[in-house]
């Protein structure tokens, strides 16, 4: 291959979705990867037991099924195997009392049994989901497209002019809203606020920050539309198809690949880089970095750090990570049997959480550092609709727990003993891990007879596994309103460019934000000639 006109560091949704995309314009790219495979945070491996295939970090495709990435590769991608397996009821929430909501992929059925929750939770829901279809365009065009842009300005402006100047402001003053104010006021059964609450936290929020309303709604009307799905086979699937599809346009993947340093040619330009081992590469139109800030500025410009204007200076010295995540896998010899009801097997992703207060409870604990005392659990099943990842008759279980701690300064409960560095050893998490296990336990009837094996990574696994997770954070950084959509990862708007000219700066960190929808990739991929 002779020279690339973009190299990618990195091999995430995002680098993906940028090579596939670029591809299509006839540029050549080159992804250069420093693990052994690529993907990021997708990676499917069998680290239970023979024959049991999990997606070790993230699993569930709806963000990506939904985009505009997607609308443009799609077709490209199942043609060279992708599929996809849905769940009719890719959500629910299940109480320590055993009550509990499931939502449907079906409107009508939704309002119903949200209606015997409560009276008039069903109507409520219905209402809020045709209100927040009403604003869908405006909302996804905020959400997926280059904030400070002419496009984006043009947005706005359609909106004023419809809604009036005042429409407009009390639009973005009821989006600001925290989900806590938004549940107690529009629903009544604590199911469904129970239901919502935990969305929150795989938005990088928590019930009580701002915008989290907002978030909790665009996940419903998406989950609604398009379910919770998963790759068929496991999250490799996808990847595989990527890596035909970007080679098939004449680009390369390379892994082992280490990147240490992006190379500077004249006028302080972005030429190249080089990687730990002295193999170095030339970009003839620009390097673009999947990765945090501080990778890009502490490590892959640590030969022009001196020179780095005083707004990312400011910035790196400003920017924080959210909580950590916490994975556990488990597999089982059969299906697992839910004592609240045998529909809550089928769930894709089901939460378990005592409610609205006890999400809110665990995010804080988690956000003082604190092991929560009843962590928020999201469970998927996988098996349920994709039995292809396990042998006939068995299951897995895919855990997440995504208020766990990065630093541990004690326990919530007052029962484990932790590290006096605050870091992660194997006995704390596996003991964190039995915390959890007993949960299951209280739930599901037949959970000793059917346990094989259990996994389980914490926040520090998943930074040794994926350097960009920094203290386990999932998603880049924190999400709280202060450092996003403008301000994402520094306050003065760049659009995915760099103070250096031909480098360029997307993933989690950037805009739009964490999430499978790739949606960095693609906004800079379009913008790119």
């Amino acid at each position: 291959m002779s020279d690339p006109d973009y190299i990618i560091v990195g091999s995430g949704i995002n680098a993906l979705v940028a090579a596939a995309m670029l591809g299509k314009k006839g540029r050549k790219v080159l992804v250069l990867e420093r693990n052994a495979q690529i993907g990021g945070c997708l990676r499917t491996e069998e680290i239970t037991a023979p024959g049991f295939v999990h997606d070790v970090m993230a699993t569930t495709m709806v963000l990506f099924m939904t985009s505009p990435a997607f609308a443009a590769l799609g077709k490209d991608l199942e043609a060279r195997g992708l599929e996809f397996c849905h769940s009719a009821t890719p959500t629910g929430v299940l109480r320590p009392d055993g009550s509990h909501a499931i939502l449907a992929m079906n409107r009508a059925e939704n309002v119903a049994n949200f209606d015997r929750l409560a009276p008039g939770d069903g109507q409520a829901f219905d209402r809020e989901m045709n209100r927040f279809g009403g604003n869908a365009g405006f909302v996804f065009g905020l959400l997926g497209g280059n904030l400070w842009s002419m496009a984006t300005a043009k947005l706005v402006a359609k909106e004023a002019w419809s809604r009036g100047l005042k429409g407009l402001a009390a639009f973005f003053g009821e989006a600001l809203a925290p989900a806590r104010s938004y549940l107690e006021t529009t629903y009544q059964s604590d199911e469904m606020k129970a239901l919502w609450a935990p969305w929150a936290l795989h938005c990088g929020l928590g019930p009580e920050s701002s915008y989290s309303a907002e978030m909790v709604k665009v996940i419903g009307f998406a989950v609604e539309l398009a379910g919770c799905p998963i790759v068929k086979g496991g999250a490799v699937n996808l990847l595989k198809a990527f890596e035909k599809l970007i080679t098939d346009q004449g680009g390369q993947i390379v892994t082992g690949a280490d990147v240490d340093e992006v190379i500077l040619g004249p006028g302080g330009k972005a030429t190249g880089v080089r990687l730990t081992d002295g193999r170095s590469y030339k970009a003839g139109a620009g390097v673009i970095a999947s990765m945090t800030p501080d990778q890009i500025y502490k490590r892959l410009l640590k030969s022009g750090a001196a020179a780095l204007p005083d707004y990312v200076k400011d910035g790196l010295k400003a920017y924080r990570y959210g909580k950590g995540n916490m994975q556990i896998h488990y597999a089982l010899k059969a299906a697992p049997r839910w004592k609240a009801g045998e529909g809550l097997s089928k769930v894709a992703l089901l939460h378990l959480t005592p409610g609205l207060d006890g999400v809110s409870r665990s995010a804080n604990e988690a956000e003082r550092g604190l092991l929560p005392a009843e962590p928020t659990v999201c469970v998927g099943q996988p098996t349920s609709f994709d039995p292809s990842r396990a042998p006939e008759g068995q299951s897995i279980l895919w855990l997440q727990l995504p208020d766990t701690p990065r630093y541990i300064k004690g326990d919530a409960a007052g029962k484990l003993d932790c590290p006096a560095g605050g870091g992660w050893t194997e006995a704390l998490r596996e003991a964190f891990a039995d915390r959890v296990e007993a949960m299951l336990r209280h739930h599901i009837e037949n959970f000793d007879e059917v346990v094989i094996a259990r996994r389980v990574y914490s926040p520090a696994d998943l930074e040794f596994m994926n350097m960009n997770l920094v203290g386990g954070d999932p998603y880049g950084g924190f999400c709280g309103l202060d450092q996003f959509f403008l301000w994402r990862p520094f306050k003065r708007p760049n659009n995915h460019m760099t103070h250096v000219p031909g480098l360029y700066h997307i993933g989690a960190s950037t805009h739009p934000g964490p999430g499978l929808g790739g949606g960095s990739g693609f906004l800079l991929a379009s913008s790119l000639k």
